[in-house]
């Protein structure tokens, strides 16, 4: 069973930067893919960043390319997703979570808050 813990959230003026960690506790596999989901008040979760453990794959939604940056930390066992040039629009709860090959995202972590102000 796999455990993620989410950190490094918190409030910053727009234009601002933060990095958010993903820590994975328990058993994980190299074929694994982390995803960082985000959800605003009154909105349905959004898928924002993945990447594989390799590190070889990652993937991006529209709205953060060229602004944020995922990337893993293997002796860690963390995931980072890296946020600059914050927008209000970026304010939102953002989890990460684990999928195995084929599999739904699942081990949702409690998530870390995220509050960007204009």
């Amino acid at each position: 069973q796999v455990q993620l813990v989410e950190s490094g959230g918190g409030l910053v003026q727009a234009g601002g930067s933060l990095r958010l960690s993903c820590a994975a506790s328990g058993r994980t596999f190299s074929r694994d893919t982390i995803g960082w989901f985000r959800q605003a008040p009154g909105k349905e979760r959004e898928f924002v960043a993945s990447i594989t453990w390799t590190g070889l794959i990652t993937s991006y939604a529209d709205s953060v390319k060229g602004r944020f940056a995922i990337s893993r930390d293997l002796a860690k066992s963390t995931v980072y997703l890296q946020m600059n040039s914050l927008k209000p629009e970026d304010t939102a709860i953002y989890y990460c979570a684990r999928r195995a090959p084929g599999g739904p995202f699942a081990s949702w972590g409690q998530g870390t808050q995220v509050t960007v102000s204009s």
